[in-house]
Order: C-alpha cells, then sequence, then structure tokens
C-alpha cells in the first residue's frame, strides 16, 4: 500500500494546478486518510484581504478525495459533490486540511474533511461525494 499512496502523492504533486498555483502544497497519503497542508500566500486573498473560499474549497476537496483513492487501487476517482462549510476567516500562516473516509460501496465513496489554521482552530469542515471514473490509475495521468 505504501508505493501505492506514494505514487498518489506524487500525481497531485505533479499536477498543473499544483506546480504553477499552489507550489508550497505538501500531502501525505495513509489508510482511508489524507492531510494537505499549504502555506498561505497573499495572492489566495479576496478583497477583504482573507483567504477566498475556492482555496479552503480545493484544501477540503483535496483531502478527502486523496483519502477515498488511497482504498481505490484501480481507477482515478471524481468529485460528484462537496459540501463547504467556513467557520472563520484566515490571512496567513499555515493551513492544514485532514480528510477521512466516511461510507464506501461498490462505486460511491463519502468523506468529511476539517481545515485547520496555524493554531489548530477549525476553519472550516466539508463532506464530499466521490465515484469511480472509467480512467485507469497508470503513468499517463502520473501515477508513477
Amino acid at each position: 500500500m505504501e508505493a501505492h499512496y506514494k505514487k498518489l502523492e506524487q500525481m497531485y504533486l505533479k499536477a498543473n494546478i499544483q506546480a504553477k498555483l499552489f507550489p508550497s502544497t505538501t500531502i501525505k497519503i495513509e489508510e482511508k486518510t489524507a492531510t494537505v497542508t499549504i502555506n498561505i500566500k497573499q495572492n489566495y486573498h479576496h478583497a477583504l484581504n482573507a483567504v477566498h473560499g475556492s482555496v479552503y474549497f480545493k484544501l477540503l476537496d483535496d483531502a478527502c478525495y486523496f483519502a477515498v483513492q488511497s482504498i481505490v487501487m484501480d481507477v482515478f476517482l471524481l468529485t460528484t459533490s462537496f459540501n463547504l462549510n467556513l467557520v472563520r476567516p484566515v490571512q496567513n500562516g499555515l493551513l492544514k486540511a485532514v480528510g477521512k473516509v466516511r461510507f464506501t460501496s461498490k462505486n460511491i465513496f463519502t468523506a468529511e474533511g476539517v481545515l485547520y489554521n496555524e493554531q489548530g482552530k477549525e476553519i472550516a469542515f466539508g463532506t464530499g461525494n466521490f465515484a469511480k471514473s472509467k480512467v485507469a490509475l497508470n503513468e499517463e495521468i502520473g501515477y508513477v
């Protein structure tokens, strides 16, 4: 399983969006769990000088997605829905999203995640649903 987790981590980090927009992101994948961290930059801020909600979504979706992908070894997953709850704003520091698998069936999976600020306070939480695609996990999509 460790080899699977490492391949997923590399696939995540090499994706264009990570390399170009979120280069300081890290990820750690374990069985049914994934942790994504990022150092906040001002280019993630909206007009009120706090992190835009889309960054909250991305971190939580990524953590939940890879928590589920940790137990799906044959195909790429797709996010089918995600419910996001913003609790408090954050302006700087390290953010950490922790995703955990909550429910599994043959083709549909649910994970929940919590986003923490640098002081360990919860700033957002969410629940996502994921489905199997028809795309195999392989080198063409960065699973190496």
